[in-house]
């Protein structure tokens, strides 16, 4: 039997190819760290990628005490900037069957004002 979680990835996945985008940023998320990469859908292979972990390595933000949703709009921030540089501005947003609220909701947010449109 699947999951719930494996049901609702699928059914958002599908939903995705239906409306026929070539690209999509997909997202994975932990209790303590988010990841977001931009895919291209055809080949499967990743164009730009960011997550929390490497916001941290990053040096202005080590001394600053950020909450795990402030993390995930800098994600989102940083990925859309990373991927405006390879001349991909229309995506799509694989939620990956996570609920659309909290880091989730910041990751898309960061991303939409960091330039890209979904």
């Amino acid at each position: 039997m699947k999951s719930s979680l494996k049901k609702r990835q699928q059914r958002v996945r599908y939903k995705l190819h239906q409306r026929g985008r070539k690209r999509k940023i997909t997202i994975f998320r932990s209790n303590r760290h988010v990841w977001a990469q931009v895919v291209d859908i055809t080949s499967g292979q990743t164009l730009a990628a960011f997550s929390s972990k490497a916001l941290l390595k990053i040096k202005k933000y080590q001394k600053e005490k950020l909450s795990r949703v402030a993390q995930a709009q800098l994600v989102g921030q940083e990925l859309a900037r990373r991927a405006l540089k390879k001349g991909i501005k229309k995506v799509a947003f694989d939620r990956s069957g996570y609920i659309y609220h909290g880091r989730v909701k910041a990751l898309a947010d960061g991303a939409r004002k960091g330039g890209l449109e979904f």
